[in-house]
C-alpha cells in the first residue's frame, strides 16, 4: 500500500518566490563587498607608498590597475575557454568605455580630480596609443579581405605594448626618480616605516583585492539574473551590466580614493585599468584564440578611442583638474553611448 502525504506547503512556488530576493541579495552583497574592498585596498596601497617613499600615482598605475582589472580578466578567460569570444571582445571595449565616461564622470561630480603631469605627459598619451593600436589591429578585415578580429600577432602586439608600460613604470619605482621633473615623488620627509607596516599595508592591499575580485563576480552575478528577470535583451545585458560589473572595483577604488583624497591614485586607477585591459586582458585572450570583432564592433572601438582621446584635454585644462562640469559632460557622453549602442542592437 502506497500512503500519499500532501504537505499544505507548496515548497516549490515558494522557491521560486524567493529567487527574485535571492537575485537582490547577491547584488547587495557584491556591491557591500566592492566599497570594503575599495577601502582595504586605498588605505594598503597608500600605506606601501608612503612607507617605501614611492609615489601613490606609481602604485595606483600598476598594483591598483591591475588588481581591480582582475574581474575582467576572470571573465574574459572564462568567455574564451567556454567559446564565448563576443563577452571577451565587448567586456574590455565595454569597461574603457565605462571607466572614462561613467567612472571618472561620477568621480569627478563628487569631488573635481587633480591630474598629475606624469598622467598628462605619459600615461594618458600611452593609453591612447594602446587604444590606436588596438582599433587599428582589430578593425584591418578592410585591407587583409579577411573579417574583423584580433589574432594572435594582434595580441603579441598588444602584449608587448604591455612590457613597454611595466618597465618605465617599474623602474620609476624601483629607482626612485625624483629627478624627473614629470614624477611627483613623495618629497616630505617621512619617519621610517618598520618591515611590520609595509607587511600591514600588502595584507590590506591583497584582502581588498580579493574583495574585490569576489565581489565583482557576485554583483556580476546578481545584476544579470535581475536584468534577466526583467525581460532586458542579451545584447544590452552584455553592453551595460557585464561591462559596468566588472568595472565596479574601479569604481568603488576611485570613490574610496577620492574620499580620502587621494585623487592622483583615482585617476591612476583609470588610466592604468584601461592600458592593462587592452594590452594584458584583451592581449592575452587574443593569444589564446583570436577575438572576432562582432557585428556593430567598430561602433565600440570608435567609442573607446573618442573617450580615449577627449581624456587629454580635459586633464590639461582647468589647471590639470577634471572639474565637475567635465564629469557631467562625460557621464551624458556615456549615457549618450549606451542609448545609441542600445538602439543598433536591438
Amino acid at each position: 500500500m502506497v500512503i500519499y502525504i500532501h504537505f499544505p506547503i507548496d515548497f516549490q512556488s515558494q522557491y521560486e518566490k524567493l529567487i527574485p530576493m535571492l537575485m537582490i541579495i547577491t547584488l547587495i552583497a557584491g556591491l557591500a563587498m566592492l566599497l570594503g574592498g575599495g577601502n582595504l585596498l586605498v588605505r594598503g596601497a597608500s600605506g606601501i607608498a608612503r612607507a617605501m617613499h614611492v609615489s601613490p600615482l606609481v602604485i595606483g598605475l600598476t598594483v591598483v590597475a591591475f588588481g581591480t582589472s582582475a574581474p575582467e580578466l576572470v571573465v574574459n578567460l572564462t568567455a574564451v575557454f567556454k567559446g564565448s569570444q563576443g563577452i571577451a571582445f565587448g567586456n574590455v571595449i565595454g569597461s574603457n568605455i565605462s571607466n572614462i565616461g561613467l567612472i571618472l564622470g561620477l568621480t569627478a561630480i563628487l569631488r573635481p580630480l587633480a591630474v598629475k603631469g606624469v598622467v598628462i605627459v605619459r600615461e594618458i598619451p600611452m593609453m591612447i596609443l594602446v587604444a590606436v593600436v588596438a582599433v587599428i589591429i582589430g578593425l584591418d578585415g578592410a585591407m587583409t579581405g579577411a573579417a574583423d578580429s584580433f589574432t594572435r600577432p594582434d595580441g603579441l602586439i598588444l602584449l608587448l605594448l604591455l612590457a613597454v608600460f611595466l618597465y618605465y613604470n617599474t623602474y620609476d619605482a624601483v629607482k626612485e626618480r625624483r629627478s624627473d621633473r614629470y614624477l611627483s615623488l613623495v618629497q616630505e620627509h617621512v619617519p621610517s616605516r618598520s618591515l611590520g607596516t609595509i607587511l600591514a599595508g600588502t595584507v590590506m592591499t591583497v584582502a581588498g583585492l580579493g574583495l574585490l575580485i569576489a565581489g565583482g563576480k557576485l554583483t556580476v552575478t546578481g545584476a544579470v539574473s535581475v536584468a534577466a528577470a526583467l525581460g532586458v535583451s542579451d545584447a544590452l545585458i552584455g553592453l551595460t551590466v557585464i561591462a559596468v560589473g566588472t568595472s565596479l572595483p574601479e569604481l568603488a577604488t576611485s570613490l574610496v580614493a577620492v574620499w580620502k583624497d587621494e585623487s592622483e591614485l583615482a585617476v591612476g586607477n583609470i588610466v592604468g585599468s584601461n592600458i592593462l585591459n587592452l594590452s594584458l586582458i584583451l592581449g592575452l585572450v587574443s593569444v589564446i584564440s583570436p577575438v572576432n570583432v562582432p557585428p556593430g564592433g567598430w561602433f565600440d572601438l570608435a567609442a573607446m578611442l573618442m573617450f580615449s582621446l577627449i581624456l587629454l584635454p580635459i586633464s590639461i585644462t582647468s589647471r590639470r583638474t577634471i572639474t565637475r562640469t567635465e564629469g557631467i559632460t562625460l557621464l551624458a557622453g556615456y549615457c549618450v553611448y549606451v542609448v545609441v549602442r542600445s538602439a543598433v542592437l536591438g
